[in-house]
């Protein structure tokens, strides 16, 4: 979910079996690949074989909304082979050095890694901005934002701390989180703010959406990170808690930051000899760009439709011709 200073929405080595176990001692993270076969479809618009792409898939619909559409035309219209590895975001970025892992299709800034693996080492380059806006913050469920519009700014919280309280938060109030990878500053924040919460780890986006989904069928108070691009907005309007207005520079240290999360223009990152390869797949992945609406699109169809990725972004890429012809015309 997802320039972040927990890789919230993990030390790889060339040897396989030394990265499974590397990856292990990350948070139980692995490397699993589910190989495609390739398509028939000749490459549009070049001759060049595409070869195989190696694409990290992190744990977020969102980005697998991206994963889907990008694989379905690659491998549909370019003849590519696409290898998804469903990986935490660190993890994916340590593929970078060994090889691993091609294609970071959604990244949400973490300047740490930008440094370490673009900057330093070199292995990694940016390939420009997925065209989505990425929003973090602290929500509640509409009807406790219409009944008590106070809690919205972050200076009452303190106020209705116990209302919070959970069986989990230890008789503070609980500020409940997603998948421990993702992007969070929230353990910093409740501290340097002096807000009487805890951090309660949910583990995943979808404990996320059904504590809302609970939340606001029986009224009871919840306190939860959330974020955009996300189809869930569309079912339900969660209120976003006004937290310090962000300023640059003012989440610079992590252990102080006290202000809330920047807007993030979310970009994609390639191993760089993958995208110095000339290869078709190199050059739609720098081509591919879209809106919030249109990833949300392809999310709403994963996770409410029930539709598989591939049949999910087959659906939005036939709705959508134009944009997935310019994607090929500007690679």
């Amino acid at each position: 979910m997802p320039r972040s200073w927990i890789s919230p929405r993990a030390r790889a080595s060339a040897l396989a079996a030394v990265t499974a176990l590397a990856l292990a001692g990350c948070g139980g993270a692995t490397i699993d690949s589910a190989a495609s076969g390739t398509s028939d479809a000749s490459p549009s618009g070049s001759n060049r074989p595409c070869g195989t792409v190696n694409l990290a898939v992190s744990p977020w619909v969102g980005y697998e909304a991206n994963a889907a559409v990008y694989r379905h035309v690659a491998e549909k219209r370019l003849g590519c082979t696409v290898v998804t590895k469903n990986l935490k975001e660190e993890v994916s970025w340590q593929g970078f050095s060994t090889g691993e892992v091609d294609l970071v299709l959604e990244n949400w800034g973490h300047a740490d890694l930008v440094k370490k693996y673009v900057t330093e080492a070199k292995v990694a380059v940016d390939l420009g901005p997925t065209g989505n806006r990425g929003i973090i913050g602290w929500y509640v469920p509409p009807w406790l934002a219409k009944e008590h519009p106070e809690v919205l700014d972050w200076k009452n919280l303190n106020t209705f701390a116990q209302k919070f309280a959970t069986s989990e938060s230890g008789g503070k109030g609980q500020l409940l989180d997603g998948d421990p990878s993702y992007v969070t500053n929230d353990a910093a924040l409740v501290k340097n703010l002096g807000l009487n919460f805890a951090v309660v780890q949910g583990g995943s986006e979808a404990t996320l959406i059904q504590s809302f989904r609970q939340a606001e069928a029986k009224k009871t108070w919840l306190l939860a990170y959330f974020y955009e691009p996300q189809w869930f907005f569309n079912e339900l309007k969660l209120q976003r808690v006004n937290l310090p207005t962000y300023t640059p520079g003012c989440d610079a240290d992590p252990q102080k930051v006290a202000c809330d999360y920047p807007p993030y223009e979310l970009n994609k990152i390639a191993r760089v000899s993958f995208a110095s390869t000339g290869s078709p797949a190199a050059a739609l992945a720098k081509a591919f760009r879209w809106t919030n609406e249109d990833q949300n699109e392809v999310s709403r169809s994963i996770a409410v439709d029930k539709l598989s990725p591939a049949d999910a972004a087959k659906k939005w890429a036939d709705a959508h011709p134009d944009i997935v012809d310019g994607w090929l015309k500007n690679r």
